[in-house]
């Protein structure tokens, strides 16, 4: 089995997750089915329907959850030994060459990128470029239509 990194947070994210789907979802969605069994002919009972979807759903969800997290290396970011180098995990400051521009990301596990919260991918193609790089390399980045150009500002472990 392949193993697929994790921050803690992440993983912490997952199981909380999953909990709400166990123990509140996945009850309510049994409590609707049993309702909207009570009302008579099943095949014409949209609540039905729609509560059977439902509860594919999280079952559905429930499974890859449980899936994920079997796989995961979950990393505690905050353990790392603090260096200049870019590895999973790091929070890397970044300043464009182009535009003056500065930006901030995490790296992070395919399940927890956000790029609105600054989290992306370990396999996005910026945190490609970055891995393995320290403060001061300057790394290129292929982007639709261009290609640009960074300068590792900082590199934290948070």
């Amino acid at each position: 089995m392949t193993r697929s990194p994790m921050t803690l947070r992440g993983a912490e994210l997952l199981r909380a997750e999953l909990k709400r789907l166990k123990s509140v979802d996945r009850p309510r969605v049994i409590r609707a089915i049993a309702d909207a069994r009570g009302h008579g002919d099943l095949s014409e009972n949209a609540e039905y329907h729609a509560a059977r979807e439902q509860q594919g759903f999280i079952e559905g969800r429930i499974g890859q959850i449980e899936s994920r997290l079997n796989a995961a290396e979950i990393i505690d970011v905050a353990s790392l030994a603090a260096t200049s180098r870019v590895v999973f995990g790091a929070t890397v400051e970044l300043e464009d060459l182009d535009s003056g521009g500065r930006v901030t990301y995490q790296l992070v596990g395919e399940d927890e990128a956000d790029i609105k919260a600054g989290l992306i991918s370990i396999g996005s193609p910026i945190a490609r470029a970055m891995i393995g790089k320290s403060v001061g390399d300057e790394i290129a980045v292929a982007a639709p239509g261009q290609t640009r150009s960074y300068e590792i500002r900082a590199v934290r472990y948070v």
